[in-house]
């Protein structure tokens, strides 16, 4: 695996996101649109991003500054453990309670009240893994 989060990285998320009908399908039929940020939990900034029009992810590689609506932090080890296993809602609500997933930006619980984002959103850790 390439370091975690870096271009390489976040462009090969970016195929397996848009290959999968579960995630970009599904985030399409709702006009879901965000630029996400990924990182480790206690660095100055998130490493990737990715761009997200209409479910589809149309940018994605290092972070340099872009506005973001989601800032998803945690410890390398908690995201090499989702990205093999992902968690189901009851893993990430614990996760999210515990503080092993941090959203420096976003609304964890708007999101995961709403059963269309909340199910790609899972999807998401399955694709970042591979």
């Amino acid at each position: 695996m390439s370091d975690m989060f870096s271009a390489d990285f976040m462009n090969s998320f970016k195929e397996r996101w848009n290959a999968d009908s579960g995630l970009a399908g599904a985030l399409e039929k709702i006009g879901f649109n965000s630029t996400i940020a990924y990182g480790i939990d206690g660095e100055d900034k998130p490493r990737g991003f990715l761009r997200v029009e209409n479910g589809k992810v149309v940018e994605a590689g290092d972070y340099n500054g872009q506005e973001l609506n989601w800032d998803l932090r945690a410890s390398e080890d908690s995201w090499k453990k989702w990205m093999k296993k992902p968690p189901g809602m009851m893993g990430l609500g614990m996760a999210y309670t515990s503080r092993k997933l941090k959203f420096n930006v976003g609304d964890y619980t708007a999101m995961i009240k709403d059963p269309r984002m909340a199910g790609p959103f899972i999807r998401s850790f399955a694709a970042m893994g591979g």
